[in-house]
């Protein structure tokens, strides 16, 4: 896979000049980025501990690939029944998890955990999806993308009926060069008759009819649906005012987290954003955001969680490789776990893929990701409590 920053260095730049004594320690360590969901679980769990947070778990019912047990982790910082409560959310794309928790890990371990405005609260849920968190995939066991689940079942489906025509060479039931240099073509040719907007839509605005295919919505409520819920109703039927951001990573340049927004400008839940958190926000209703204008995604349902609530949310979306990059490592991971042997060697390598796809292994990304979290955060809060 192509080197995203190949003009950055290894190493963050100091102006430091270098000694004959050799440092015992990283100074930019430890990082709040984990190696893997266990580690990241129980760092995170750690970290709302020694911040005073309450810590709850909802035990997810399949196994991580270790054949250990899988939960998603909540962590109340604040007076319990605050009227303003801000909602981080990390792992609702499962391998994008490693951002998120990074993020939530870092705020916990910062003083001003401590000092929230009176009548103020943070709700770190950890791992929606732990399932593809741990398993470094985007979807949950079922297949199922999660921001494309929050629908009504009992309705008309949403419909797709331009991804019918590319399912095949998208989910191709071989994974060999052969296949993916044909399948690739047929792809890019597709993409070139249709254009870019139409291509990205096809493939990514959701579908309903391919239970194994990509941008699956399911067909039923998932677990991390209903779980989602479950922590709303325990902690935010007392709020007045609730900001929630998203984490996820992929799309977009490498680093730059593009504040994403379910409603078209003009719209209460955009003029809300924005008053949150400024004007730089993206639109996908509006076509000037790296994202599809998806169907069922659980922020454009978040007023639902808070209903006696004013509500605001955004996307934070960080930049990781090149989008056909991200696409080529989705499409290995849905083969992988359609019809080849996740624990393999072909299936280690496939998900180390995933992993370099929406997680990238450099100081100066790591060091935006948190940065710029770290700002949207203090903006939700000071918005909500102001």
């Amino acid at each position: 896979m192509a080197s995203v920053v190949p003009s950055w260095p290894r190493r963050l730049a100091t102006t430091v000049e270098p000694t004959d004594v050799e440092p015992t320690t990283n100074p930019y360590a430890p990082s709040p980025f984990s190696p893997d969901y266990t580690a990241a679980r129980r760092r995170f769990r750690d970290a709302a501990a020694a911040a005073g947070a309450r810590l709850t778990q909802y035990k997810h019912p399949a196994p991580g690939p270790d054949g250990g047990g899988l939960a998603t982790d909540v962590a109340w910082v604040g007076p319990e029944g605050a009227a303003a409560v801000v909602v981080l959310v990390s792992g609702t794309h499962g391998v994008e998890g490693y951002c998120g928790s990074a993020a939530q890990i870092d705020w916990l371990a910062r003083a001003e955990a401590a000092e929230l405005p009176e009548d103020a609260a943070v709700l770190l849920i950890h791992a929606l999806n732990p399932h593809g968190f741990a398993w470094d995939r985007r979807v949950n066991e079922d297949n199922v993308d999660l921001n494309r689940n929050w629908v009504d079942f009992e309705g008309r489906l949403p419909r797709n009926p331009h991804y019918a025509d590319i399912a095949a060479a998208l989910c191709p039931a071989q994974w060999t060069d052969a296949s993916r240099k044909a399948t690739t073509r047929e792809l890019h040719d597709y993409r070139t008759q249709r254009g870019l907007l139409a291509f990205q839509h096809a493939v990514s605005a959701g579908q309903y009819e391919f239970p194994d295919g990509l941008f699956y919505g399911g067909d039923r409520p998932s677990w991390s649906r209903r779980t989602l819920a479950a922590i709303a109703a325990q902690h935010l039927g007392r709020a007045a005012r609730v900001a929630f951001i998203d984490y996820h990573t992929g799309l977009g340049p490498a680093g730059f987290g593009t504040r994403i927004v379910a409603g078209r400008p003009g719209a209460p839940e955009y003029l809300r954003a924005a008053a949150w958190w400024g004007a730089g926000l993206d639109s996908p209703k509006a076509g000037d955001s790296p994202s599809a204008d998806v169907k069922g995604d659980w922020l454009s349902s978040a007023g639902d969680l808070a209903p006696q609530a004013e509500t605001g949310g955004i996307v934070l979306e960080f930049g990781t490789v090149p989008i056909l990059a991200v696409l080529e490592a989705l499409r290995a991971s849905n083969w992988l776990h359609a019809h080849g042997q996740p624990l393999s060697g072909q299936g280690d390598a496939i998900r180390a893929a995933m992993r370099a796809a929406f997680d990238v292994d450099h100081d100066v990304w790591r060091g935006m990701v948190l940065g710029q979290s770290l700002i949207a955060v203090r903006q939700a809060v000071a918005a909500v409590a102001g």
